[in-house]
Order: structure tokens, then C-alpha cells, then sequence
């Protein structure tokens, strides 16, 4: 596939590969998107709003959101 290509190992089995970025950018994003979604699906959820009074706290956030 022109685009793409595979890394091999010593007994030419794929090890990685090489996405031009150019190209399927817009695929890998959402790709990658999805996997951190499904890695974080056991993480504890908070309300939108806690999270804002927390990063104001920290004194990461200090616009109105």
C-alpha cells in the first residue's frame, strides 16, 4: 500500500510500520483517538465542573470556561 510501510525483524516479521502522515493523517488521528479513549476506559470520571475548580486551584486555569 503506497503510504505505508512495515518494519521487519531479523526473521521478517512485522515490527512496526510507517505511516506517511501527509496522507492518512486524518485516519491515524482518528485511529489514535479511539485507542486513547479505549485505554481510558476504566479511569474514574469526574463533572466537568470539579474538574474546572481543580485546575483553578492549581492555578492552571485562570479564564472563565
Amino acid at each position: 500500500m503506497e503510504g505505508i510501510n512495515y518494519v521487519l525483524d531479523d526473521k521478517n516479521e512485522k515490527i512496526a510500520v510507517q505511516i506517511d502522515l501527509t496522507r492518512y493523517g486524518d485516519i491515524w488521528e482518528d485511529f489514535y483517538d479511539s485507542l486513547i479513549a479505549e485505554l481510558r476506559k476504566g479511569e474514574e470520571k469526574i463533572e466537568l465542573e470539579e474538574l474546572i475548580g481543580n485546575l483553578r486551584r492549581e492555578g492552571k486555569l485562570t479564564k472563565d470556561v
